[in-house]
Formats: structure tokens, C-alpha cells, sequence
């Protein structure tokens, strides 16, 4: 049995209070000036292939790549998409 905490029948590698907490967003993919963002929301009786053919529509036709993708234990998906911004630089 795996516990949580540390202790009897824990993890083999006991982890801080500290370490457990999760870097900021922006830190985990890069700049944030780089990218453009959106968020999704999937209700939970969003089937798996609907979900997979949405993305694959956003990333074919629209440019957006997975940033990242949150399963609840309802069956609801978050879903952050990113794309890059392309700056033009001026040529006059």
C-alpha cells in the first residue's frame, strides 16, 4: 500500500512538503511572451475520440499545439492549447 506521507509502507523515495509543489505554468513550457494560450473545458461525457479528433482539428487547422491536458477522476478534461506568435520584424 502506497501512502502519502512518509513512514511504515511509504514511498521508496520520501519526498519534501516542498518538492510536492508544482512549478508555475509558465515556468514548465517556456516564456510566456512567446506563446498565445487557450483553455478548454471537455465535460465528462466527451468521448476519448471526439476529444482527440478536437485537438487534431485545433493543431491541423488552426496551428495550436498541447500544452497541457488535465483528466479528472468526473471524467472532465482541461485542456491548455498553445501556439507561437510570429513577430514580423519591420523591413523599412
Amino acid at each position: 500500500m502506497i501512502r502519502d506521507r512518509c513512514g511504515d509502507n511509504a514511498r521508496p523515495t520520501c519526498l519534501r512538503a516542498d518538492a510536492r509543489r508544482p512549478r508555475p505554468f509558465a515556468a514548465t513550457i517556456g516564456a510566456v511572451d512567446d506563446y498565445e494560450f487557450r483553455q478548454l473545458s471537455l465535460p465528462r461525457g466527451t468521448s476519448r475520440g471526439a476529444a482527440r479528433r478536437l485537438l487534431t482539428q485545433a493543431a491541423e487547422y488552426h496551428g495550436w499545439e498541447l500544452a497541457r491536458l488535465r483528466l479528472f477522476p468526473d471524467g472532465s478534461r482541461h485542456v491548455v492549447l498553445r501556439r507561437r506568435i510570429l513577430r514580423v520584424a519591420r523591413t523599412l
